[in-house]
């Protein structure tokens, strides 16, 4: 319980910058078809908001040792504030995008700080308990993140600059805290080449992790509204989709521990591609069929990016594995940064089915790519255990790397 205390003011962080930035995306979708932007240039506010969280992450280490912790996760937010503040006073969809890339790096940068300071303070003996109400934090904050649309009126001054509030309000815990700042870590090289080397079966699934997750929830709502959902309808469908793979981490960790990561990451496309054709070809689907299609979806696509992480982290030495999540997330940030402006290019030419026949065409290249995969290499005998991987910073591999004792 003293543990709990004292990282409470970390949780509440996260909880508030959860909700601020969950918020924007589906928001910025919805009010950028109220102010007639092209679908393109909504996919591409998505796009920009994964570049400028790339960006976040490489430069959040370095900031925090030139300034102290409190100080850069202050200018983060900041500077995500702003963004938010800003959207009602330039109506433009490239300053938007501009703005977006704020907003991506103040997420970025305040999950590097919130992170860092979190492992500097767990023992291996808090680790545990402290990741589990720290998963618990982060994936409640995102679904009710996803609901906040269907209070948020699109393109409304007073919605842009509710969502400033809490992520203002996101200071407060951090920057009154009593607790000593820890020491800054190191920055994790940056070498994409080891996420390559130890598994390119891995490699190629965080890309497809990161063009399932970042499409469906950065142009996901687009897909709600030319299929006739309501704003409360497509708050559902979002979180439906956050719900599924929350839910999904348990049993695909007793599997992905139990039988060959390979066999589990190819089954989770197989089931993906299902649930995409399902939803692309039978566009005549009630409300509640495509909340439950978002579901499935969610539950089969979501743990790709921790069974992906795990398998290769059975090919790494000890001393890489901090390297290695920073390399895994290296490419689900090209994934992510790629994907929304594909989506809405291609439902922009062929319609709303367009998305998920993109999604499903690249879990089937996954399929392929680990069939063949499994023909030149045997898993490993002594491997890692299956730890749940979030994509918030660089620092996250300190965080998890205590979990991964060969088993």
């Amino acid at each position: 319980m003293r543990m709990m205390i004292s990282f409470a003011a970390l949780f509440l962080s996260v909880i508030l910058m959860q909700l601020a930035s969950g918020g924007l995306g589906p928001l910025d979708a919805l009010s950028g078809l109220a102010l007639s932007f092209t679908t393109s240039q909504i996919g591409l506010l998505g796009s920009a908001h994964f570049l400028g969280f790339f960006i976040g992450c490489w430069w959040a280490p370095r900031l925090m040792g030139t300034v102290g912790h409190s100080r850069a996760f202050a200018a983060f937010t900041a500077a995500g504030a702003m963004s938010l503040i800003a959207h009602m006073v330039v109506i433009d969809a490239y300053a938007w995008a501009a703005m977006r890339i704020a907003m991506g790096l103040c997420v970025a940068g305040c999950y590097t700080v919130l992170e860092a300071w979190l492992q500097a303070k767990v023992t291996n003996a808090t680790r545990g308990r402290a990741m589990g109400v720290y998963r618990l934090a982060d994936m409640g904050a995102s679904l009710v993140a996803q609901m906040l649309i269907s209070v948020l009126e699109p393109a409304s001054y007073v919605s842009y600059n509710l969502l400033a509030l809490i992520c203002c309000a996101a200071l407060l815990p951090i920057t009154l805290t009593t607790a000593e700042q820890p020491e800054t870590p190191n920055a994790p090289r940056l070498r994409p080449g080891l996420a390559i080397a130890c598994s390119p079966l891995a490699a190629a699934g965080v890309v497809v992790a990161a063009l399932s997750s970042a499409t469906f929830r950065m142009v996901g709502p687009l897909y709600g509204q030319q299929v006739g959902l309501a704003i409360e309808q497509i708050a559902w469908f979002l979180a439906a989709f956050v719900l599924g793979g929350a839910l999904a981490q348990f049993p695909v960790g007793w599997l992905a521990d139990k039988y060959d990561r390979r066999h589990v990451l190819i089954g989770l496309s197989i089931a993906a591609v299902c649930s995409c054709v399902v939803t692309a070809w039978l566009g005549a689907l009630s409300a509640q069929g495509v909340m439950l299609t978002a579901f499935f979806f969610g539950l089969t696509s979501f743990p790709i990016y921790s069974v992906s992480a795990a398998h290769a982290n059975d090919f790494a030495r000890d001393d890489q594995r901090v390297e290695l999540s920073a390399a895994l997330m290296f490419f689900y940030a090209l994934g992510a940064i790629a994907a929304p402006l594909a989506a809405s290019k291609l439902i922009e030419a062929y319609g709303p089915s367009a998305m998920f026949i993109m999604i499903a065409a690249a879990h089937i290249a996954l399929v392929i790519f680990g069939l063949s995969r499994m023909r030149v290499r045997p898993t490993r005998a002594d491997r890692t255990r299956y730890v749940w991987s979030p994509r918030t910073s660089f620092i996250v591999g300190r965080l998890t790397r205590g979990f991964r004792d060969k088993g």
